[in-house]
């Protein structure tokens, strides 16, 4: 990896880190951050791959009262370098994968020590902002984000310091059973991060459609741009016979699948 293209994945780990508190761009995202760390390092298609997978693990991952996620950044960029420096390819996302999962639990470690040093600079902006000091407070803010910016850079810095060929060979040297393993558990993961979402969705109502579109995509001829076409397209039935039911002004939920099924 050159020397350019490793300056501009500790950019892109950077504001990962910042967008894991803003959530302005979106950059901290799985299938950003990797995409973005492919762009640089020339391994795009690669990354995409590793980002869409880690993407549905992520996005059951979500800031519940005092419980902090996983973090999705550190998981992003670290899998990422690690795919790219290990040169093995689509077989290596597997293994990226299954890195992921501890990496962004280590976060959390990462997360808490930033969070506690960010607790002087709140300090120091309400005395700012009690002497009127506006520009103390914005300058303050931005350190605080900043410091979330460093805190996915350094440790990119240090996975990018490391030689390619050490990588490289670690992984070359893992065993076929642990390499299986890893590829078994990681999808194992992204089903647990589907599972997720649809427990939270999960109502009698929409039930219907996730059956169907569970029966569609199991048709190989449909590809991705006809399933999702099928999906916007069940999206508007859905809201059409809402409408039509809030407008007949009865008895009913305005839902009138909802109706339906309530009957039985």
């Amino acid at each position: 990896m050159s020397a350019v293209s490793m300056i501009l994945v500790i950019f892109v780990a950077f504001f990962a880190g910042m967008e894991g508190i803003l959530d302005e761009f979106q950059f901290h995202q799985p299938l950003v951050a990797c995409t973005l760390i492919g762009l640089v390092t020339g391994n795009l298609t690669d990354c995409v791959i590793l980002g869409g997978s880690l993407q549905m693990i992520a996005i059951g991952w979500a800031n519940i009262g005092a419980a902090v996620s996983p973090d999705a950044a550190l998981a992003s960029v670290a899998s990422a370098i690690i795919l790219v420096s290990g040169g093995q390819g689509k077989e290596g996302v597997s293994s990226a994968i299954a890195v992921a999962i501890p990496l962004a639990v280590a976060g959390l470690f990462l997360t808490m020590v930033v969070r506690t040093l960010a607790v002087p600079l709140v300090h120091a902006m309400d005395k700012a902002a009690t002497k009127g000091n506006m520009k103390a407070v914005e300058m303050i803010h931005i350190l605080g984000i900043g410091m979330q910016g460093l805190r996915i850079a350094i440790p990119a810095a240090c996975l990018l310091a490391i030689p390619s060929e050490s990588v490289r060979s670690a992984l070359d040297s893992m065993p076929d059973w642990l390499n299986e393993g890893m590829s078994i558990g990681g999808g194992m993961v992204v089903a647990v991060g589907y599972a997720l979402v649809i427990n939270m969705m999960s109502n009698k109502e929409v039930w219907p459609f996730f059956i169907l579109g569970f029966v569609i995509a199991a048709v190989s001829q449909l590809t991705l741009i006809a399933l999702g076409a099928i999906g916007i397209s069940f999206a508007l039935i859905y809201l059409t016979l809402s409408k039509k039911g809030e407008s007949n002004g009865g008895g009913g939920t305005g839902d009138p699948l909802g109706d339906i099924l309530n009957d039985y």
